[in-house]
């Protein structure tokens, strides 16, 4: 956020859990009223969110919150972590090593993958069960028909692009998984990529004829 106000509501927030208005007020040296009109600015954005807590006597207690997005808000090193992680598997072990690592994670993805969208169905019913497992994953997933009768299936976030800006087999892996979730009855080919410059990465599923 901008300015001081809101920023410091966050911060109260991720340092001591739901609070009162009245509890961020005195925080802020301010009114609940005050921190009120901080907090609705930040629900706005969808960065804290709000339970009404009833009581035996008198109106119900609001206590405010930081949302799934608004912990996010706040930076934390997993990312770069995962980076050095890499780097460190590369240096201790090779590309080799790495490559063992990377297919062991896909075959954990595939067998988590494969669980969870079962056996049969239509293309399209798996594309869309696929789709659904990668917007839990973090992808902000979603899918689509095209005229010619293929899906498209597009992915408008990467929870790991730092990562796999320090190691393309990751992209590499991901296409391989869903060739594989998919299976022969379907093609996979990536049309957008991000570490290509798109904005998104989407996947081409069309039906083999």
């Amino acid at each position: 956020m901008a300015d001081f106000g809101p920023t410091r509501v966050l911060e109260i927030l991720k340092a001591e859990g739901a609070l009162t208005a009245s509890h961020i007020g005195r925080h802020l040296d301010m009114t609940a009223v005050g921190a009120r009109q901080h907090l609705n600015r930040l629900a706005a954005a969808g960065l804290v969110t709000f339970e009404d807590q009833r009581q035996a006597v008198g109106r119900p207690r609001r206590l405010w919150s930081l949302s799934d997005q608004g912990h996010a808000h706040f930076d934390d090193r997993h990312r770069d972590l995962a980076s050095e992680l890499l780097a460190a598997i590369v240096v201790a072990h090779g590309d080799d090593g790495l490559a063992s690592i990377l297919a062991a994670r896909e075959e954990q993805q595939l067998l988590r993958y494969r669980t969870a969208l079962g056996k049969g169905g239509s293309i399209g019913e798996r594309v869309q069960r696929l789709t659904d497992l990668r917007r839990i994953d973090g992808y902000m997933a979603e899918c689509r028909q095209e005229k010619d009768g293929a899906w498209l299936m597009t992915e408008n976030h990467c929870p790991i692009a730092q990562a796999a800006k320090a190691c393309s087999g990751l992209c590499g892996t991901e296409l391989k998984l869903f060739q594989d979730v998919l299976g022969n009855e379907a093609a996979v080919t990536r049309v957008q990529h991000m570490l290509g410059g798109d904005r998104c990465c989407a996947y081409r599923i069309a039906p083999r004829r």
